[in-house]
């Protein structure tokens, strides 16, 4: 890992940046995939599920049968942790409900605000060397709260054709509606134009790689919204001499395990603490079955000594990591100070893994320091807030003046028309 002392804040932005391609070496690669599945529709799927997974699919649709030859096949240990987890997911989401806010905002106006959930969706899962089923947890979970009636999700598939049966188990578990054998940034233009057998929706969640990432930013100049520009996954740890190192550098391989693009990040007020983690990461490393990912995303990571928790968290707040930990004896200080980040966890016995399967928030979140301006998926991701009014005789008569008034300023006659007729009609018919 790179080590670096005292960095000044003119240098920051350059130390911090993340090992992502920029959006000009992929975007050609995305349009023109994007054309063709426009064009083309499932001959288009077909042609890049061949090219890019090596998988020759004659239905791309995931049938009743396949889902129950799969959910056979996975242990009933497994089905038991992610009922467990599914559990929680569903709890704490649910909780984030609200009812609907109406107020009189003047004597005769009564105005309201209420949630109507998104009808149809798109939920992209990961697959290859990583098959993301706790995704389609984060992902199914709340859209079914939320009463998506039309929840499709699109994973890519082996080499033999078909999709990770923990997924297959997840998505029959959390009610999603459709399964399609499309990954990459096919999968998200199929979901953007529609074909003749994947769905149109009109939001599509997800993270993926870097090409699934730009793919789902061209899918919003076609009308359809995405949650975030989920990227490459990222962690960074605020430590001190209160963190335990064989912690800090397990969660910061947990993350670093995850693509050889991920990044992760050490900031710490101690140099005793920064080299004692980076032995531990060292001697961890070499027991993972990822060790080779693992070792490339280290290569790109930093240990950044500071002199103290304000210039630490001046610097956390400048990165805007997707995942914040925070093992240090201040930790009121860092969790009350932090304005940027995705998802932040607290103590030494709070690895950020609890927040990826089990504890139940949400593990889809902003990267690349979208976290500055995003929020994570949540409940509220999947639903849209409508406006409602309802004016009375009165209401009119009480704030039609100042409409009139506002419209003719701005020139918009018939704006103040509409106003004036039925102040009128009030008037006459007195």
């Amino acid at each position: 890992m790179n080590k670096i002392y005292n960095p000044k804040p003119e240098t920051w932005s350059a130390i911090l940046e993340r090992p992502t391609k920029t959006v000009d070496d992929i975007e050609a690669t995305v349009k023109e995939i994007f054309k063709e599945v426009q064009k083309k529709g499932d001959e288009a799927i077909s042609k890049y599920t061949s090219l890019f997974d090596g998988a020759s699919i004659a239905n791309i649709e995931v049938s009743t049968a396949e889902i129950e030859a799969a959910v056979a096949t996975v242990s009933d240990e497994l089905k038991e942790a992610i009922v467990l987890a599914k559990a929680n997911i569903t709890k704490f989401h649910t909780a984030q409900k609200t009812d609907r806010v109406e107020v009189e905002t003047t004597e005769g106006v009564n105005c309201w605000q209420e949630k109507r959930p998104i009808q149809k969706v798109g939920l992209y899962i990961p697959g290859g060397t990583a098959p993301l089923f706790s995704t389609v947890l984060m992902l199914a979970v709340p859209a079914e709260i939320a009463g998506c009636n039309q929840i499709v999700l699109c994973s890519p598939p082996d080499k033999n054709g078909n999709i990770n049966p923990a997924i297959l188990f997840a998505a029959n578990l959390c009610g999603v509606t459709k399964i399609l054998k499309v990954g990459g940034i096919q999968a998200i233009a199929g979901m953007t134009f529609g074909t003749e057998t994947i769905p149109k929706v009109y939001k599509i969640f997800g993270p993926g790689n870097q090409f699934v990432t730009v793919a789902k930013q061209l899918a919003t100049q076609f009308g359809v919204a995405i949650d975030m520009p989920a990227g490459p996954s990222e962690l960074l740890i605020v430590a001190d001499d209160t963190a335990v190192p064989a912690f800090v550098a397990s969660d910061l391989l947990s993350q670093a395990e995850h693509g050889a693009d991920s990044q992760v990040i050490l900031v710490s007020t101690s140099k005793k603490l920064m080299d004692a983690v980076e032995k531990e990461v060292q001697i961890q490393i070499e027991a993972l079955p990822r060790k080779t990912i693992a070792e490339k995303a280290i290569a790109n990571s930093k240990l950044i000594f500071v002199e103290n928790d304000k210039i630490a968290l001046d610097l956390i707040n400048e990165y805007g990591p997707e995942h914040f930990i925070i093992c240090s004896e201040f930790d009121d200080y860092y969790s009350n100070g932090v304005c940027n980040a995705g998802s932040v966890f607290i103590g030494n016995f709070t690895p950020e893994s609890a927040g990826d399967y089990a504890s139940g928030t949400n593990h889809t979140l902003p990267t690349n320091g979208y976290a500055k301006n995003y929020s994570g998926v949540n409940l509220d991701s999947f639903t849209k807030t409508m406006t409602f009014q309802k004016i009375s005789e009165k209401g009119i008569q009480n704030i039609g003046k100042a409409i009139e008034i506002m419209a003719d300023a701005e020139g918009l006659q018939a704006h103040k028309n509409a106003v004036t007729l039925r102040l009128k009609a009030l008037e006459d018919g007195k």
